[in-house]
């Protein structure tokens, strides 16, 4: 996962009400926007407006029940982000690793 999708998530992720939103989810499983509401010092409309940012980012995904929108946390892009993370902290292992061989290289 590169490019779009890494930024939709990071930027999603970067902020406190879609990080507490995700945590309720996480927590409930599925919710409207309503109950998210109740749990956060943030109106309804702010709610679906942050909800919107991380279904599109992929993180949460929406289905209507009657007049009701369900939200429920999907994992798919959270882990992707992270396994291009790891990926990216590897390879600055591997740098790092080669600039302490080099320093400590008698030459």
């Amino acid at each position: 996962m590169t490019g779009t999708g890494v930024d939709a998530v990071l930027g999603a992720l970067a902020d406190p009400t879609r990080r507490a939103l995700l945590d309720v989810l996480a927590a409930r499983g599925t919710a409207s926007a309503t109950a998210l509401a109740a749990e956060l010092p943030v109106s309804r409309q702010a709610v679906v407006k942050h909800l919107a940012v991380l279904e599109q980012a992929g993180l949460v995904s929406s289905t209507r029940a009657g007049r009701e929108v369900r939200y429920t946390p999907r994992a798919r892009a959270l882990t992707a982000t992270a396994r291009w993370m790891a990926d990216l902290a590897a390879e600055w292992d591997r740098r790092l690793a080669t600039i302490k061989r080099l320093a400590e290289t008698d030459d």
